[in-house]
């Protein structure tokens, strides 16, 4: 006597095979393209994070930037030091201050505008003159600065820690020795 499997399959199906079907490895895939996105997202803003004591420190763990020779710099002129965070701002009567970039009102980056021969907050218009005195309101006091040498005519700036202060005053700025 034969006996006959009985195929209790619907017609015009595929016939069912164990192990992982379509849908299984699909939701696998996607649950592992997933967790990998998550894992950079991680690492990205890890790094975000940790970029500014990275752009603060050199190499050997010095904060100090060299900003070069003090003539390079005429009276009347402000250098952006983009890494050490700073403008380093020559005043006409030839002594030095380097600015942080950072607003006092709300901490945004400020840029030097050359044509308005300021500062100018594009958060929310505070301007400050060349000292980083606060000529528009709504900043409530001056930009801070960092401490600032000059040693054989060679500009140094350390971007350890920013020097609060309330208002520029004459004793915050550094002249070369003659």
């Amino acid at each position: 006597m034969h006996s006959t499997a009985k195929d209790h399959s619907v017609p015009g199906s595929a016939p069912h095979h164990k192990g992982t079907s379509r849908r299984t490895f699909l939701t696998r895939l996607w649950a592992g393209l997933g967790l990998l996105a998550l894992v950079e997202l991680v690492a990205v803003g890890a790094a975000f994070l940790r970029r500014e004591k990275a752009e603060r420190a050199s190499p050997n763990g010095d904060t100090a930037v060299t900003c070069g020779p003090a003539e390079n710099f005429p009276p009347g002129s402000v250098t952006a030091f983009v890494g050490g965070r700073f403008y380093l701002a020559r005043l006409n009567d030839g002594g030095f201050l380097a600015i942080s970039r950072q607003c006092t009102h709300l901490g945004c980056t400020v840029p030097w505008v050359e044509e308005e021969n300021r500062f100018a907050c594009p958060c929310h218009a505070s301007a400050f003159d060349i000292t980083g005195q606060v000529v528009n309101a709504p900043a409530s006091r001056a930009l801070d600065i960092y401490a600032l040498t000059i040693e054989n005519n060679i500009v140094a700036v350390d971007t350890k820690e920013p020097i609060q202060r309330s208002e520029f005053n004459k004793e915050q700025v550094v002249y070369p020795k003659s």
